[in-house]
């Protein structure tokens, strides 16, 4: 055969496999065997071996997986993944539909969806063949997973038509069929490997595993539900989604429009009874506007559209006898009561823990051993306790008293005075702290040591090697000795080792991060690194100074210098500098101006040039400032669609400039 031969070969093979695979996995209409289906797909792979310069992006074959992602890149999202408003009571749904109807005028229609419980997840498509797949993540950036996606035989890779726009993005939500479910937990069963939680935990488990060829046979499904475009094709949301299907993309079939509230709860109320048969989860409907010139006009709040909302079917709940109130300790020393159930069966699971929060919970519920419990697993992933069955109460039991000494250290417990939680504080002595604060350290978000995982830790400082984060550093000395572990091994010791030399590299602001000190997260962690520089700038900062800084308040700025006031931490971040982390911000935030010198900028509403992170960036690079709060002292609001109502009605009391984005850019062009 000859390379044109075979090209054409290929083109026709791809062709027939995508048909296939949309009649079987979109309209479920098979027209050949699996068997012929597993033949042909066998002969284009053993085409595009032969000659792999053939291979295309969108061929059939990526679907079969073989890639392997060893890290998942961060993308920005083109268009933010808002969340929805929940709703639980018929009540809730009157307020949203007399709210929709004084804000725009005419009749209503209402499209009525199911809300799928798995992975949301955004297709971006360029002329026609799907170019990346970006989980949702915090909503302003997810993970590119787009070749793990690629193996999801109901996501089309090259589109059905030509009626669609050069660039979109499509979202919906990816999550494991119930039939998949039970068959792998049987044969993780039958191996002696624990059997998953739920399908919607094992199906975001599965969309980041590194080697796409597993998340090929774990048989993911997607359906589809919203469209972004730049071009307007269509009038209403269910024009789009029909339009969807046409293009190759599965659909609900269970979608309905319907005019009145009569007609929303009559499609709740059949769905809340029948969830059950489907081959997959819900946990709710989610109702949408489907005009799209209403939705405009309906706006958005900071977090959510106006012109949506979801509906939550009640958890489902069990009783079961309460056996033992144990407690766990976090990493931050945080002290967690977690009641051990006698096994229940509930939401397709067997449950025997539930969380109980904090002495308050108990205390409130006045829950005791011995005690029949109602267990309710809602969105939590460990279920909770709602209430107990007095009726039921064993005659002589024993009102719940919460410890008062640490249960892993002995450490006597403290609870500050806006505290929910006791903690425990001896950080630098406690085993699951200083182990906690080992594994946050060395997780992805912050130094990314990838084998350094929970297990080798507790390894390490079951042995000695490891008592501190710094003491991760010094285990190149210890190289023969790791060797002669037990399931260590050179390779992995040199994995280990070339792992901690390369995190040296990692940015200020996730140094910052993986500290550990309470409260600083992320993002925090970011704003403190932008707009102090350093870490010596950190733990010299007061209280004031630490508060001038955006979103930083007292509760926070307090934590960080009760962090830096401790010797032991102090001389810990000695010992790092010592071994070459970066403690200096190294994106350069010099000011591109000084136009703005002076100014303090308030940033409220939803923008289309730029996002809210952008304008705030480009205030402070060109000399302002950004405060979060309208004040006497605000010098301009930049307002987005939406604005805050408070900040609105603030600034005309204050007489404070409003400005919009387009002002701003003139500003600093």
């Amino acid at each position: 055969m000859t390379k044109e031969e075979a090209k054409k070969k290929i083109e026709k093979l791809s062709k027939e496999l995508e048909e296939h695979n949309y009649k079987y996995y979109v309209l479920a209409q098979p027209s050949i065997s699996d068997y012929d289906f597993d033949m042909m797909m066998k002969e284009l792979i053993e085409l595009e071996k032969k000659y792999p310069e053939l291979i295309s992006p969108d061929s059939p074959s990526q679907r079969v997986g073989g890639a392997v992602t060893k890290e998942f890149l961060a993308v920005k999202h083109d268009y933010p993944f808002l969340s929805l408003d929940n709703s639980y009571s018929r009540e809730d749904l009157e307020d949203f539909d007399t709210r929709v109807r004084k804000g725009v005028a005419g009749d209503i229609e209402y499209v009525c969806e199911l809300k799928y419980d798995g992975v949301a997840i955004g297709l971006k498509y360029e002329r026609g063949s799907l170019v990346q797949a970006v989980t949702r993540g915090d909503g302003e950036q997810g993970d590119d997973v787009t070749t793990n996606v690629k193996t999801i035989r109901s996501i089309p890779l090259k589109l059905k038509g030509k009626e669609f726009p050069e660039k979109f993005e499509i979202r919906g939500e990816i999550f494991m069929p119930h039939k998949i479910f039970e068959q792998i937990n049987k044969e993780r069963e039958e191996v002696g490997d624990s059997a998953f939680a739920n399908p919607r935990n094992s199906s975001a488990g599965t969309l980041k595993m590194q080697d796409s060829a597993e998340v090929a046979k774990r048989k993911l499904d997607c359906i589809m539900y919203v469209m972004y475009s730049k071009e307007q094709l269509f009038k209403s949301h269910y024009e789009s989604l029909k339009e969807a299907k046409n293009w190759g993309f599965k659909v609900s079939d269970y979608i309905v429009k319907c005019k009145s509230l009569s007609e929303i709860f009559e499609f709740i109320d059949y769905w809340d009874e029948h969830r059950k048969k489907l081959a997959f989860d819900i946990d709710g409907v989610v109702i949408k506007v489907n005009s799209y010139d209403q939705q405009k006009v309906l706006g958005f709040t900071a977090k959510s559209p106006r012109w949506a909302i979801s509906y939550k079917f009640k958890a489902e709940s069990a009783a079961t006898i309460l056996e033992e109130i144990t407690y766990q300790v976090g990493r931050t020393g945080a002290i967690t009561p977690v009641a051990n159930l006698k096994p229940v069966h509930l939401g397709g699971t067997t449950v025997k823990r539930a969380s109980l929060h904090n002495a308050d919970i108990i205390e409130k519920l006045d829950v005791r051993v011995g005690d029949t419990v109602f267990v309710e697993k809602g969105g939590e992933i460990i279920p909770k306790i709602t209430g107990v069955d007095l009726k039921k109460r064993p005659e002589h039991s024993h009102k719940t008293k919460y410890i008062s000494k640490c249960p892993e250290c002995g450490t006597e417990l403290v609870r500050g005075e806006e505290e929910a939680k006791h903690y425990c504080p001896n950080e630098w002595g406690c085993p699951p702290q200083i182990k906690g604060n080992m594994e946050h350290f060395t997780s992805r978000r912050a130094m990314n040591i990838d084998s350094l995982g929970s297990e080798t830790i507790e390894m390490l400082y079951e042995k000695g090697f490891i008592k501190n984060i710094a003491d991760i550093y010094e285990l190149h000395k210890h190289k023969k000795e790791l060797q002669e572990i037990e399931r260590m091994g050179e390779k992995s010791v040199s994995n280990l080792l070339t792992g901690i030399e390369e995190s040296r590299q990692v940015p200020f602001e996730r140094v910052l991060y993986a500290l550990g000190i309470r409260h600083v997260g992320e993002t925090l962690a970011k704003k403190l690194a932008r707009q102090l520089r350093d870490i010596d700038s950190i733990m010299e900062a007061t209280e004031e100074q630490l508060t001038a800084t955006n979103d930083i308040g007292e509760q926070v700025a307090k934590s960080i210098i009760n962090y830096f006031s401790e010797k032991r931490n102090k001389e810990l971040v000695e010992r790092l500098k010592k071994y070459g982390l970066q403690f200096e911000s190294n994106v350069e935030q010099a000011k591109q101006s000084t136009k703005l010198e002076g100014l303090t900028f308030v940033v409220s509403g939803v923008f289309t040039k730029f996002s809210r992170d952008d304008l705030k960036a480009a205030i402070e690079q060109n000399g302002g400032k950004v405060v979060g709060t309208v004040s006497g002292k605000t010098s301009y609001i930049i307002a987005g669609e939406n604005m805050g109502p408070e900040k609105l009605k603030k600034a005309e009391k204050l007489n404070v400039k409003i400005i919009d984005e387009n002002a701003f850019e003139k500003m600093i062009t």
